[in-house]
C-alpha cells in the first residue's frame, strides 16, 4: 500500500522588494531532494528571472506541488501590480502581499496545505496601503483565530522564548501587563509544547519585569504583585513554572537546560536572547491559531535585497519546523 504524500506547505511572498524571493529559491535548492515540499504564492515571472536561475513550475493547485518539487520550485502564480525593485518597496504591491497571506491561511484551513510559512513583510509599506494590524501575528489571529490571544514563540535548537506583550511600546507594555495575561500566555505555550513539540511535561521559566526580578521590591513591585501570582496560579493548575527570575541570568547555558520555554514580559526581553544566540536559525511560530504558521526570525533586509547575500537558513528552519509541527498535530489528532 502506498501512502499519500503529505500536503505541501504554503510559502507567502512577503515584501516583494525584500529578500523573500531570493531565500525562497535558495531554500528550494537546499530542500528539493529531502523536503519538506512547499508551494510559493508569488509572481512566477519574477521568480524565474532571479539572478542565478531557478527552475519554476507554475502549478494550478497546491496538490501539484509535491510532484513538481524535486524538479522545480512550484509557484501559484499571483502577479504583482507593480514591478518589484530590490530595496524599494512599492505600496501598489501591498494588496498582493496581504492577499497571499489570506490565501495561504484559507488553503491551510481547508487542509490543502499542511501549514503556512510567511516571508517577512515591510509593515510601513502595508500601513501606507491601509493595513490596520500591527503585524503578521495580529492579522493571522483575525483570519485563523481560535478565540484565544495569539502567542508568538521564537524557537532555535538551544532556546524557545515567548513575549507576553508583543508589538507595544515599552511604556504601554508595562501598563497592560496583567497576571491574567501571563497565565493565559503560559497556558497556550504549555499546550503547544505538548501538542506541537511533543514535550509531555513542559517546563516554563518566567522572567521578572524589573532588574533582578524586583529585588524584594526595592526595584519595583510589579514582580511580586503581577508575575509571582501568575506563577502560583500556573503551578496550581499543574503546569511546571518557575519565576519571576532575573532576566540577566536566565539565558545562560546552564539556566536554559532547566526549562523548555522562557516567557519574557515584553518584546525585547524575549527576542534579544534568541536573536543573539541564533539570528540565522531562529523561527517565529504563532501559537493559538487554527493552522500551523511559522516564519523566518528576521526582516525584509532591504539593504541587501538583490545582492545574492541573503542567508536562507532561517527560512529553511521555518519550513522544517512547520512540517514537524504539522506532523505532531496529525499524530495527536
Amino acid at each position: 500500500m502506498t501512502l499519500p504524500a503529505p500536503a505541501p506547505l504554503a510559502l507567502t511572498m512577503g515584501e516583494p522588494a525584500g529578500i523573500g524571493a531570493e531565500i525562497a529559491a535558495a531554500a528550494w535548492r537546499l530542500l528539493r531532494a529531502t523536503g519538506p515540499a512547499f508551494v510559493l504564492l508569488d509572481d512566477a515571472a519574477r521568480i524565474a528571472a532571479l539572478p542565478g536561475g531557478c527552475p519554476v513550475e507554475r502549478v494550478a493547485t497546491p496538490e501539484d506541488a509535491a510532484r513538481a518539487f524535486p524538479q522545480a520550485l512550484p509557484v501559484l502564480h499571483r502577479p504583482l501590480p507593480a514591478p518589484a525593485v530590490p530595496g524599494r518597496p512599492d505600496p501598489a504591491n501591498a494588496p498582493a502581499v496581504i492577499a497571499a497571506i489570506a490565501e495561504a491561511v484559507a488553503l491551510a484551513q481547508a487542509g490543502r496545505v499542511a501549514g503556512l510559512v510567511t516571508n517577512p513583510i515591510q509593515k510601513a509599506t502595508l500601513y501606507a496601503a491601509g493595513f490596520a494590524h500591527p503585524g503578521h501575528t495580529e492579522y493571522l489571529a483575525e483570519l485563523a483565530g481560535t478565540g484565544r490571544p495569539p502567542v508568538m514563540l521564537l524557537a532555535c535548537p538551544s532556546l524557545r522564548v515567548v513575549p507576553v506583550t508583543i508589538h507595544l511600546p515599552l511604556r504601554r507594555a508595562i501598563e497592560t501587563l496583567t497576571t491574567g495575561a501571563i497565565v493565559e500566555t503560559a497556558r497556550i505555550t504549555a499546550e503547544a509544547l505538548r501538542r506541537d513539540f511533543g514535550i509531555a511535561r513542559p517546563r516554563l521559566a518566567l522572567a521578572g519585569l524589573n532588574p533582578h526580578a524586583g529585588e524584594d521590591g526595592t526595584m519595583g513591585t510589579e514582580d511580586a504583585a503581577i508575575v509571582a501570582p501568575a506563577v502560583a496560579a500556573l503551578r496550581a493548575e499543574g503546569i511546571e513554572a518557575r519565576g519571576p527570575l532575573p532576566a540577566d541570568t536566565m539565558f545562560t547555558p546552564r539556566a536554559r537546560a532547566g526549562y523548555d520555554a522562557a516567557l519574557g514580559m515584553y518584546h525585547d526581553q524575549a527576542l534579544i536572547p534568541i536573536k543573539t544566540l541564533d539570528m540565522d536559525g531562529g523561527v517565529n511560530v504563532t501559537l493559538g491559531l487554527s493552522v500551523v504558521r511559522t516564519s523566518p526570525d528576521h526582516g525584509t533586509a532591504l539593504d541587501i535585497a538583490g545582492t545574492g547575500r541573503a542567508d536562507p537558513g532561517s527560512l529553511v528552519a521555518a519550513l522544517r519546523l512547520a512540517a514537524e509541527i504539522a506532523a505532531n498535530r496529525a499524530r495527536a489528532a
